[in-house]
C-alpha cells in the first residue's frame, strides 16, 4: 500500500509536467542551433574517443579515420545536447 506522501510527489509532478508547455516550432534559429551542438559534439568525439576506426569507414574525405560508428556515438550525443540547448534557450525565451 502507497503512503500518502508518494501520492502527493507524484500528483505535484504530474500537475507541473502538464502546466508547462515548452514545445517549439522549428525555424532557422532552432537549425543552426542543432547544427552547431552536431559539430561540436563531432569535434569532442574526435579528440575523446579512444579505440578509433571500430567500424566501417566513411568514404568522405574529411574523415578518414572516423568510421560511422563513430560519427552515429557523436550525432547522437550532438541531438542530445542541442534538444537540451533548445529546450533551454525556449525555457528563458532567447529563441522563440
Amino acid at each position: 500500500m502507497l503512503d500518502n506522501s508518494y501520492l502527493i510527489i507524484y500528483m505535484n509532478i504530474d500537475n507541473v509536467l502538464a502546466s508547462t508547455n515548452i514545445s517549439t516550432t522549428w525555424s532557422m534559429q532552432v537549425a543552426l542551433i542543432m547544427i552547431i551542438c552536431n559539430i561540436t559534439a563531432i569535434i569532442i568525439g574526435r579528440y575523446a574517443i579512444q579505440v578509433k576506426n571500430a567500424g566501417i569507414a566513411i568514404p568522405i574525405s574529411g574523415f578518414t579515420d572516423f568510421s560511422l560508428t563513430e560519427l552515429l556515438a557523436t550525432t547522437s550525443l550532438g541531438h542530445v545536447l542541442g534538444a537540451g540547448t533548445i529546450l533551454g534557450l525556449k525555457s528563458i525565451d532567447l529563441i522563440n
